[in-house]
């Protein structure tokens, strides 16, 4: 039985292999048909310029962006005198985290009041992170300093440039949002 099996297995793949190699003219044809269509030109690559040194000889030349003379409309003009009035920011401190954000930018959500701690202000900044503030910190890009905290409203100074080279005091605050 055995036997007979491999018998008609051989005689089936022998009949398929040899069915595969009948009707192949379609194929030759579609091949030499390929082969007689016209290729199109291809350009051949550009040849490349050699590369040429630029010496620059103007540098002892004028530089084109020093005024030649100076335009001065009215000889007279008024010196501005800066009145130091004891007003400025505390450059030398390190800055505290919210001083990266602008007033517009934070909200006071709420208040925290500890014993031992006093009353903190709880603000958000625009990625969602809340800090806790006190009297004294300070938050804004104005250098502005907590001057108090209640369960409403945080009240701080900030120090702003005015237009003589000076600072001045400005008041500015953070109210809770409903």
């Amino acid at each position: 039985m055995v036997k007979l099996t491999k018998l008609i297995l051989s005689v089936f793949v022998v009949m398929t292999l040899s069915a595969c190699q009948d009707d192949k003219q379609d194929l030759q044809a579609f091949v030499a048909e390929v082969k007689l269509r016209t290729h199109p030109e291809i350009p051949p690559i550009p040849v490349m310029k050699p590369y040429e040194k630029f010496v620059y000889a103007a540098a002892d030349l004028r530089d084109p962006f020093v005024p030649t003379v100076i335009d001065i409309p009215n000889a007279e003009q008024e010196i501005k005198v800066v009145i130091d009035n004891g007003i400025h920011p505390d450059l030398d401190r390190l800055k505290e985290e919210l001083e990266n954000y602008s007033l517009s930018e934070l909200v006071l959500v709420g208040t925290l009041e500890q014993a031992s701690d006093g009353i903190w202000g709880l603000v958000r900044t625009p990625d969602g992170i809340i800090h806790r503030v006190q009297v004294g910190n300070y938050i804004g890009q104005n250098y502005g300093k907590v001057s108090s905290i209640s369960d409403t409203d945080l009240t701080l100074k900030e120090i702003i440039p005015d237009d003589n080279g000076g600072y001045l005091e400005h008041d500015a605050s953070l109210s809770v949002m409903n």
